[in-house]
């Protein structure tokens, strides 16, 4: 938010921070008071479910605030994940007492996805805790585990410190989700009290990354030694690349040292997927080509990457005792997983910057990036028959190809979880600086709310989902949510009617013995266009991989959420990610 929106919604500059422009210290309500905060802070829209804050939602309408009446708590959160992801600042999700547990749930994702929300959730009085009150539940251990601030607000006077609290902590370092439980189930103490708020809005805090710590010189020198030595080196680009935006310095890094790039499934679109010096998604849910290529270095630079499992397929892409350098906003994220040979703990826009001031060499284009090209392509033509398959049931790579050529230049894809992740990070290629990627952290059924909290984000963008049927099927509901409330995304249903990730497991399990073993993973078979229709959207079915792009370009341009349901083959499975023997 520049300094002239601020002005706009009614505050003043002073004493460093933006200040209420009313006058001093107002005597408001607490729905007043959050209101006020939340548009002071560029907050557009609240995802919520009946019933908490009624007052406050009255006042939010006054401010200009939308609210999003969902079917779920846990959708909720999904929804204000997918809007502080795209929007890159605090989503907020909103329940009452008994919604507390389901919204603690849908914390999860945001949470491992490093994602900053705000929930705000009704509890109890003091005096009726512990009493077998109505709906009455402890909630702090709830979010504990999934939130990095979880505090309780009990009197109105709180509000000023705690809810800064919350949007500093939302956005600080590494993002992630914080939880403020306001006193009454519903939050009418917080809601109707009045007393002598001020309004104060800190710009550091309205977006992320609040600030960019620089690392220290010493360290930046002994990194650029360490990357002068190396015969073989490889960048990872993880999460926190894209969170800091610094595609363009990782670009300018590679290219000035000839260094191939790889990505996490959350840094992809860190370097366009046509770049010569791309390998794509490595680790778990990865391209072969990728992880091969991270094996086959001699030095690997983690930028902003938890170093976690998925990336590092069990951590053994790269092999233990490789040596890293590792740039991350988090000091105790620093040689978590891999022993630092150099350690850069700052934000990584500015630490790839201070790498690139600090070398005085330029590579041209070396052996290794040569044999790293030399990987992709032959990746790319082992898949590139699959891709152009006319078989029927439609094969999910022929979907991946239809979509990279018809998702417009400045599309947001939305991605789910399980193979849906495995085809769109490994398949769909983003090609064009003004698209970007943002996936599920693990919880089936994320991506369909999500994405309607990506489009709230960016009304201007076109917002396509990829799910299965086996994820769509969660959050089905919120179609409604979506044609009610005029959230025009584009979902793309990968529809085999199984949860086909599980298929080879279930029937490892079972070995030889006998038995219902498809009861574990077969659905029904279901036509979701039909659905679609029936809840005011535009449903379209596809059986046949000719009729795709059409499909896809009609859902595009659409007035009405859209859902193209492409029947595919159930025997496709995505590929499993290499390792090392």
């Amino acid at each position: 938010m520049s300094k002239t929106d601020v002005e706009k919604t009614g505050f003043q500059f002073r004493n460093g921070r933006w200040r209420s422009s009313v006058h001093e210290t107002p005597v408001i309500s607490g729905a007043r008071f959050i209101a006020e905060t939340f548009k002071g802070y560029g907050v557009k829209h609240v995802f919520f479910v009946e019933a908490i804050l009624r007052r406050t939602l009255v006042e939010m309408e006054a401010l200009g605030i939308r609210r999003v009446l969902t079917h779920s708590e846990k959708a909720a959160a999904y929804m204000a994940d997918g809007y502080a992801r795209v929007s890159r600042r605090p989503g907020v999700c909103m329940a009452q007492s008994v919604g507390a547990a389901n919204m603690a749930s849908g914390l999860q994702d945001p949470y491992l996805g490093c994602s900053p929300v705000i929930a705000i959730t009704g509890q109890r009085e003091p005096f009726s805790r512990y009493r077998h009150a109505y709906q009455e539940i402890l909630h702090g251990p709830m979010f504990e585990p999934v939130t990095k601030y979880n505090v309780s607000v009990e009197a109105v006077e709180q509000l000023p410190y705690l809810l800064r609290q919350a949007f500093r902590e939302a956005v600080s370092g590494t993002p992630g989700p914080v939880h403020l439980d306001v006193t009454n189930h519903r939050g009418e103490v917080i809601d109707t009290a009045e007393a002598n708020l001020e309004v104060i809005i800190e710009e550091p805090f309205i977006q992320y990354p609040s600030f960019r710590p620089e690392p220290e010189p010493e360290c930046v020198e002994e990194a650029v030694r360490v990357l002068a030595a190396a015969e073989r080196p490889v960048i990872v680009a993880g999460g926190g690349a894209t969170a800091s935006s610094a595609g363009p310095e990782i670009v300018e890094l590679a290219e000035k040292l000839s260094i191939p790039v790889a990505t996490s499934l959350n840094g992809k679109g860190t370097i366009l997927e046509n770049h010569p010096l791309s390998v794509g998604v490595v680790g778990t849910y990865s391209r072969w080509c990728a992880n091969r290529v991270v094996s086959e270095a001699d030095l690997v630079i983690f930028i902003g990457s938890h170093t976690g499992v998925q990336v590092t397929n069990e951590w053994m892409v790269p092999r233990p005792g490789i040596p890293v350098v590792q740039v991350d906003i988090n000091p105790s994220e620093l040689g978590r997983n891999y022993p630092n040979t150099a350690a850069l703990m700052g934000d990584a826009k500015v630490t790839v910057r201070r790498l690139i001031e600090s070398l005085n060499t330029r590579a041209t284009e070396t052996r290794w990036a040569q044999r790293a090209q030399q990987l992709v392509r032959k990746w790319q033509d082992e898949l590139e028959p699959l891709r152009n398959s006319d078989a029927s049931p439609v094969r999910p790579e022929r979907l991946c190809k239809e979509l990279t050529d018809v998702l417009p230049a400045d599309a947001v894809l939305v991605a789910d979880t399980g193979f849906a992740g495995i085809w769109t990070g490994t398949m769909v290629y983003l090609t064009q600086s003004g698209q970007s990627y943002i996936r599920c952290a693990g919880s089936l059924g994320w991506g369909f709310p999500a994405s309607l909290g990506a489009k709230c984000a960016a009304p201007h963008r076109p917002v396509v989902c990829f799910t299965g049927d086996g994820g769509f099927w969660y959050h089905l509901s919120e179609l409604e949510t979506a044609r009610r409330c005029g959230i025009k995304t584009v979902t793309v249903v990968n529809n085999n009617h199984c949860l086909r990730q599980c298929v080879e497991p279930v029937h490892r399990v079972y070995g030889e013995t006998p038995g219902k073993r498809e009861e574990l993973y077969i659905f029904r078979e279901v036509n979701f266009a039909r659905i679609a229709e029936e809840m005011g959207c535009l449903g379209i079915r596809v059986e046949r991989p000719e009729e795709i792009r059409e499909a896809l370009e009609t859902a595009l341009v659409a007035d009405v959420p859209a859902v193209v349901d492409i029947v595919t083959d159930v025997e496709c499975r995505a590929p499993s990610a290499w390792a090392p023997s």
